[in-house]
């Protein structure tokens, strides 16, 4: 081993006394710089490669679940409720009759001695429709008037009788009793040609039966009678049927739920089958007041003008109520009502796809279309022609409408 000197030994001391500097820092290299850079991007990239992947499956996932759920749900069309309009018109079946018809009779006995109108005629008020030869009625007229010109007689007598005795009495040369009596006899015979009189206007009044006249200006309807036909006077025998056509009566029965619109007044529109096309307008005049408990509606005479004989009475008709509805209602196709065991319903779709079964009240049919007083909104979506065995809660899927 070499020996240290002391000088040496002194130098070592002294460096070591000496505090140590720091390392001086590893500098790196360009190469090693972009190593780590591609390092880091390519940590990066894989990691949001991950991340997508990650998120698409998730995505995908989600898509055929949503898909699951949307061919689980139902396919549904819906419509929305409409309100009414202020004018609402309904139709009823209806009987036409004539404004009046009557059945004419006789008033007298005796024979058809001619008849002057067939039916179909049309005849003014007063005109001749048939005479009747009344041989007794005639010979008891003439017999009458022999007692009225009988009693005539006899008045005469017995007032120049009165007169004559009035004038002796002022002379006291007849009795007053006699003159009292002269003058009662005079007041009966009065009475007596007042009532031949009275006998004979009545057989002149039976005889002028004897013309038979039409008592309103219409069209005979029917013809009992033919010449030498024996004839009673009473109701045992019509002669003719007179009907007044010119206006008719048209009476309906209107349900109970459209009864309380139905007023004097209200237009109405009258449709036949063998006047098709034409319409016939009219108004109400009048109801029964009452709805009949049988039938559970209410007789109601509609008066329409018919100045042109087109319609005739007996016909079947439809009328047209034009109504004016106060209290604005909803209507519904009649395809959406549900008629179960806890009445009457509706399928309403919700806000998250699900089904709810509402109770509603209906109140007129129009037919293809049902009224609505309670149960519904406007904004509701009704689930047209829904299946009897839907739900509360069942998941549908409404399907939009197809463009037209």
């Amino acid at each position: 081993m070499a020996s240290v000197t002391p000088n040496e030994e002194e130098r070592l001391v002294d460096l070591a006394k000496v505090p140590a500097e720091p390392p001086a820092p590893r500098q790196w290299s360009k190469a090693g710089k972009s190593v780590a850079i591609v390092s880091l991007v390519a940590a990066a990239f894989f990691a949001a490669a991950l991340l997508f992947g990650l998120f698409h499956q998730h995505a995908v996932r989600a898509g055929l679940a949503a898909d699951a759920r949307d061919q689980a749900r139902t396919p549904v069309s819906v419509t929305h409720p409409q309100l009414n309009s202020s004018q609402l018109s309904v139709t009823f079946p209806a009987n036409i009759q004539a404004y009046i018809e009557t059945p004419i009779y006789a008033r007298t006995n005796g024979y058809i001695k001619r008849w002057l109108v067939d039916i179909g005629g049309r005849v003014e008020r007063g005109q001749l429709l048939a005479e009747i030869e009344t041989p007794e009625l005639d010979q008891q007229l003439r017999q009458a008037e022999a007692a009225q010109a009988q009693a005539q007689a006899n008045l005469d007598l017995a007032r120049s009788t009165a007169a004559r005795y009035q004038d002796l009495l002022k002379t006291d040369s007849v009795s007053k009793q006699d003159t009292d009596q002269a003058i009662s006899t005079l007041h009966a015979l009065e009475a007596n040609l007042r009532a031949a009189t009275a006998n004979v206007d009545q057989l002149k009044e039976l005889q002028a039966f004897e013309k038979v006249t039409a008592p309103f200006a219409g069209t005979i309807t029917a013809r009992y009678i033919d010449t030498g036909a024996l004839i009673a006077s009473g109701t045992n025998t019509i002669l003719f049927r007179l009907a007044d056509t010119s206006t008719l009566r048209v009476y309906a029965n209107v349900p109970e739920a459209d009864s309380k619109d139905i007023a004097p007044g209200v237009s109405v529109d009258l449709e036949t089958p063998e006047v098709h096309g034409n319409k016939f307008s009219g108004q109400v005049v009048r109801t029964a007041g009452a709805i009949d408990p049988a039938s559970r509606t209410l007789l109601t005479e509609i008066r329409v003008p018919n100045p042109k004989l087109a319609l005739v009475p007996g016909q079947f008709g439809e009328v047209t109520f034009h109504l004016h509805n106060s209290k604005p209602t909803l209507i519904i196709p009649a395809s959406t009502v549900l008629f179960r065991a806890q009445g009457t319903q509706v399928a309403l779709v919700q806000n998250n796809g699900s089904v709810h079964i509402q109770n509603i009240q209906i109140g007129r049919d129009f037919g293809n279309s049902v009224e609505v007083l309670s149960g519904l909104t406007p904004d509701d979506s009704v689930i047209e022609n829904p299946s009897d065995s839907i739900t509360d809660g069942t998941l549908v899927s409404v399907q939009q409408p197809r463009a037209q």
